[in-house]
Formats: structure tokens, C-alpha cells, sequence
């Protein structure tokens, strides 16, 4: 018998001090991987702009689609949607791990650069005024400060039906990068996760229309 979710409380000092212990070993983590699958050994191809772009966008564009899980576990009473919102947090965290431990091992920062060029996007024409208050620019399928401010505002049912709307779309936008970095990356590693996460996507996006449809929900438009 599944117990209702609790109010949600302020996140304390000591989580917060947790999560960022996590998210280094992951980090750390993503390096070993890096080292165990090839990448630095002599023969493995160097990485290319696409690799670069890819790691620091993509890990961007997860740990949004992560803080909008987290909130899912906090906010949804629905164990189909806690469910599917545990599987994406912990993927997407561990694949932001991998992709920042490979960003460091290639000896480049985890951000910086034009968001999107690697694909040829140049989002300041592309996206103009999408950005997020930091400064940060919405890739495709991203929500904006609004939607999430109204997401968390949201309990039960009705975050249920915004998070699957929301988490559509998200993932619609990451297919692209992900097909695009499979298709053009210089190093296997990229190529093999891009793959994988193209995979997973498009079945979480099936899983999730279905989900969304039985919810009386509708889909945003795609990115």
C-alpha cells in the first residue's frame, strides 16, 4: 500500500552539503569511466567540438530534467509518476557525472562556449530572449523560470498532468542533440551514450504520452 507523499520541506543545510558530495563523486566517477572505456589512451580519438559541445550542453539540459523529477518525487502522489521521475533523476544524474568526468579528463570546464554551435545553432538569432535568471540559454525542449516557478506551485493530479506536458517536451529537445552527437561525435564514448540516451528518450516520451493521455492531459507543442 503506497503511503501519500508529505508536504515537501525546505531542503536543509546538511542536504544540500549531500547532494553536492554526490554530484563530485559523479564527477569522479565519469573520469574512471572515461579512463576504463579508452578515452586519453594512445589510438582513442581526441575529442572534437561536437564531444566538447555535447557533454557541457547536454549535462545542462539533464540537470534541469532532473530538478523537475526531484520535484515530481516531492510533489506527485501518483506512484507511476514518482516511479518514471526516480528512473530519470538517477539516469540523467548519472549520465551528467560521466559527461562532466570526461569534460575534466579532456581539459576542458563543465560550461562555456556558445550553447548549441556544435550543431550549428546559434542560439542568440535561433532563441532570442529565451533565457533562464542566471543567464542561462534554454536549449530545445527546456521549460523557462515561469513554468517551473508554476510546476512547483502545483500538488497531486494536477502536477501530474504539467510534468508529463513538460517532460514530453524536455525529452523531444534532447533527441536532437542526442541523434546529432551520435551521428557526428569523434569519440566513441559520446557516440555510444549519445545513442543511448536517443534510446531511452524516445521510450520514456511513448511511456509518458500514454501516461499523460490517461491523465486527461494534452502535449505541449514540440520543440
Amino acid at each position: 500500500m503506497t503511503t501519500p507523499a508529505a508536504q515537501p520541506a525546505p531542503r536543509s543545510p546538511l542536504r544540500v552539503v549531500l547532494l553536492a558530495v554526490i554530484a563530485m563523486g559523479l564527477v569522479v566517477l565519469g573520469g574512471g569511466l572515461a579512463v576504463a572505456l579508452g578515452i586519453g589512451r594512445d589510438g582513442a580519438a581526441a575529442p572534437g567540438a561536437v564531444d566538447v559541445g555535447f557533454s557541457r550542453d547536454m549535462a545542462t539540459h539533464h540537470l534541469q530534467g532532473v530538478e523537475m523529477a526531484n520535484l515530481a518525487l516531492e510533489h506527485s502522489e501518483d506512484p507511476a509518476v514518482r516511479g518514471l521521475a526516480f528512473d530519470i533523476a538517477t539516469t540523467q544524474t548519472n549520465q551528467v557525472g560521466r559527461m562532466q568526468g570526461w569534460l575534466a579528463l579532456w581539459g576542458f570546464s563543465p560550461t562555456g562556449g556558445d550553447a548549441m554551435s556544435w550543431m550549428g545553432h546559434d542560439m542568440g538569432h535561433d532563441m532570442a530572449g529565451m533565457e533562464m535568471g542566471d543567464g542561462t540559454v534554454l536549449m530545445p525542449g527546456m521549460a523557462t523560470e515561469e513554468e517551473l516557478a508554476n510546476l512547483r506551485s502545483l500538488q497531486g493530479s494536477a502536477f501530474d498532468v504539467e510534468f508529463l506536458r513538460l517532460m514530453i517536451r524536455h525529452h523531444q529537445g534532447g533527441l536532437e542533440m542526442a541523434e546529432y552527437a551520435q551521428a557526428h561525435g569523434e569519440t566513441e564514448v559520446v557516440r555510444t551514450l549519445a545513442k543511448a540516451i536517443a534510446q531511452s528518450q524516445t521510450a520514456e516520451t511513448d511511456l509518458m504520452t500514454g501516461m499523460l493521455t490517461g491523465r486527461g492531459g494534452t502535449p505541449l507543442p514540440a520543440p
